[in-house]
């Protein structure tokens, strides 16, 4: 029998390969004929060569642009009419809210979404939350199962009237093989030279796309503070900037950021792995999150976390045993939080291994394929 096909929609190739790369060639490990569709780009070549098929949908953007989403939905509505999918499975916002539609209405026998994170939270504007409300409990309408990574989300789905009967809870997890600080020791002298650190300096460390959301410009703050306090603290960003999104960082803002606090841009990396070996903590100031991957990374290795006090977060670290909760949007929070773990090596080791054995626990990629793969398994039977 030839196999079962699985098409997994998102917006960008970067999230097929970086995202869900080790989940995707599980799935195709597992007997599926797994597809990747996304807008095209630098990640497709990566995705073939492990044997992940790629179809590009020109028209997805990660920008707010409503017409050119329903041109990728039109596309998306022709791709699945010549693929014919056994299940696609959508990753929200965008791709989510039309991808299930779509799904429905050309007749995917298995339409599964995964809710990364809300794109509203509990204090936005009434307006904001009926809008993004409304729309997910319409496309929840579309599908046999909503794998939901945070359980404060999946009660807030459930609140809105998704039927419980869909709502799986996921978690989220990474590789806790790749992202093992014994395998890597030998990696933090490399690591701190690439960042331009001392064996004194205490590095601070941050992951991600260089966007506003993410808390950036609290953090450039928080070190420009700290430099007048601890010279010795240097903090090191890894990630690409992101000038589709609205709230992309300037590139006189980085230099800036550079100028005045010091800090260092090290642009997108593939080694993040190694790098990570290089930092003595970690800081996640993001205004909001799912289930924070990078977050989970650093635990795994074996990082404090300094991280803001929202869903994701909260759920990553465990304050006072495997790092510090700040307000949101607040500069000197972070900034005094930095400078106290920066000035307390013993309070770092001890809750860089309580993350760890957190890590060990509670983020292993592998239990988040495994109830993934019972899901397709439940609904492609049902619908038989």
């Amino acid at each position: 029998m030839s196999r079962p096909r699985l098409i997994h929609l998102t917006t960008t190739d970067m999230s097929l390969d970086w995202l869900l790369g080790p989940q995707l060639r599980a799935f195709a490990d597992s007997g599926f004929e797994v597809i990747g569709v996304s807008a095209p780009g630098p990640h497709v070549a990566a995705l073939v060569a492990q044997g992940i098929a790629h179809v590009p949908l020109a028209n997805s953007t990660r920008s707010m642009d409503p017409a050119s989403d329903l041109r990728a939905a039109a596309e998306l509505v022709g791709v699945l009419r010549r693929i014919r999918p056994s299940i696609l499975h959508t990753h929200n916002p965008k791709p989510g809210w039309y991808g299930r539609v779509v799904g429905r209405l050309t007749g995917v026998p298995v339409v599964v979404n995964t809710v990364h994170g809300l794109y509203a939270r509990p204090g936005d504007p009434v307006a904001k939350q009926a809008v993004v409300y409304g729309l997910e409990r319409l496309a929840a309408s579309c599908s046999q199962a909503e794998l939901v990574q945070n359980p404060e989300d999946l009660e807030t789905l459930a609140g809105i009237g998704v039927p419980r009967s869909k709502l799986v809870l996921l978690g989220n997890g990474v590789d806790l093989d790749r992202f093992d600080p014994v395998r890597l020791d030998s990696a933090r002298k490399a690591a701190r030279e690439v960042m331009g650190a001392s064996s004194d300096d205490v590095v601070v460390g941050l992951v991600g796309r260089l966007v506003a959301e993410k808390g950036y410009r609290e953090v450039f703050a928080a070190a420009r503070m700290v430099r007048d306090r601890h010279p010795h603290v240097r903090f090191v960003v890894i990630g690409p900037d992101d000038p589709a999104k609205a709230d992309g960082i300037s590139a006189a803002e980085l230099a800036n950021a550079s100028d005045h606090g010091g800090v260092t841009f090290l642009g997108a990396r593939d080694d993040v792995d190694a790098l990570y070996t290089g930092m003595d903590l970690y800081v996640l100031a993001s205004h909001r999150e799912g289930f924070p991957r990078s977050a989970m990374e650093a635990a795994a290795m074996g990082l404090p976390i300094i991280a803001t006090d929202i869903r994701g977060c909260r759920q990553v670290v465990d304050h006072g045993r495997t790092g510090v909760l700040v307000p949101v949007d607040d500069a000197v929070a972070i900034a005094e939080a930095v400078s106290w773990l920066a000035t307390e090596p013993d309070v770092r080791a001890a809750m860089g291994t309580a993350g760890r054995a957190r890590a060990a626990t509670n983020f292993d990629q592998r239990r988040v394929i495994e109830t993934t793969l019972a899901t397709y398994e439940r609904l492609l039977a049902s619908s038989r």
